[in-house]
């Protein structure tokens, strides 16, 4: 059973282990449901192997930190305020084979 596994969503990667909760880009996956994300790699003490698979739920949806940009110009009275918060899924690594 490999300790780890290396995990891709979208043009990010992962290193994740079995039972650790990981918050990422939002997903079009119900809560509660489980999915199979893409699995690049997987590893333990014997060395990396290709491939894998690895199983995790969706916890929540939830809001990111809000992020505020502020631009002005001096002397200008030249000001813009603005701000978003990102969208962000909750997950929960429930296993991991190799």
């Amino acid at each position: 059973m490999p300790d780890y596994a290396v995990i891709a969503f979208g043009s990010k990667q992962y290193k994740v282990s079995a039972g650790e909760r990981l918050i990422i880009d939002r997903l079009a996956v119900e809560e509660g449901e489980t999915f199979s994300p893409t699995v690049v790699a997987t590893g333990d003490a014997n060395g990396i192997t290709d491939g894998g698979n690895v199983t995790a739920r969706v916890e929540e949806h939830v809001l990111g930190k809000k992020v505020v940009v502020f631009t002005y110009r001096a002397k200008k009275d030249s000001k813009k305020k603005r701000g978003h918060r990102s969208r962000q899924t909750r997950i929960h690594i429930e296993s991991i084979t190799a």
